[in-house]
């Protein structure tokens, strides 16, 4: 599962990792705003006209609110897929950074980057071994962050769950969910946004741990006459 390529060199990170906090932050709020509407839809209630999934493949019109549940959840899917990327490109660069310092080549190659978040079984434990490598070759010797445990256990009770960031079923079912069983969907969304808020402590401070590494890199190479 190693690299052989060339070792890269040295990136910045300091701009990926606040595109990364930004995206994080962006899709926690985008969960809060998806709970809200669920309560919402939980207090109004069952309109008499039934769920919007009529069976047989009828469905009937959309209420006010149940549209505008729509609207907030294709904004939050947006919003997902956006802190995906820049959480992606973060993560990509840390790596490169970690292998530019260590000299080791990283546990997994590169496309296990992508793939270890959608490969079943394999999705989950890959990511965190990822980000746990990058955390071990920046700042060998230093015990892992616990936001790192905290960040993955909430991401898994958010996959996991059936209604949550895996989720295959219709938006549609999704309100119906919030008519019946409001406590469960509230508690998915909970832990959601526990990860973005785990996951911006890690992009942090993983951050900071490689910085100050290349940045005593950058000290340890400077030239005498740089220094003068």
């Amino acid at each position: 599962m190693n690299d052989d390529s060339t070792k890269p060199a040295l990136r910045p990170v300091r701009g990926a990792a606040r595109c990364a906090v930004a995206g994080l932050a962006l899709a926690g709020a985008a969960w809060v705003a998806r709970a809200v509407w669920q309560v919402r839809l939980a207090t109004a209630g069952v309109p008499s006209s039934g769920p919007p999934d009529q069976g047989d493949g009828r469905h009937r019109p959309l209420t006010g609110l149940e549209d505008a549940y729509h609207v907030v959840s294709d904004l939050g899917d947006a919003a997902t897929l956006l802190c995906a990327v820049a959480f992606l490109v973060w993560l990509l660069r840390m790596r490169d950074n970690a292998r530019a310092l260590s000299g080791q080549a990283p546990s997994y190659a590169r496309p296990w980057v992508y793939a270890g978040w959608i490969v079943p079984v394999m999705n989950l434990w890959v990511p965190r071994r990822i980000v746990a490598d990058v955390h071990c070759k920046s700042a060998p010797g230093e015990p892992l962050p616990r936001a790192v445990n905290w960040w993955w256990g909430l991401w898994l009770a958010g996959m996991l769950s059936g209604v949550g960031l895996m989720c295959t079923g219709s938006t549609d079912d999704l309100i119906q969910r919030a008519y019946t069983d409001v406590r469960f969907l509230v508690m998915v969304d909970a832990a959601v946004v526990g990860a973005a808020v785990a996951g911006i402590v890690v992009v942090r401070a993983l951050t900071a741990v490689q910085q100050e590494r290349m940045d005593a890199a950058g000290r340890h190479d400077e030239s005498p006459a740089a220094r003068l």
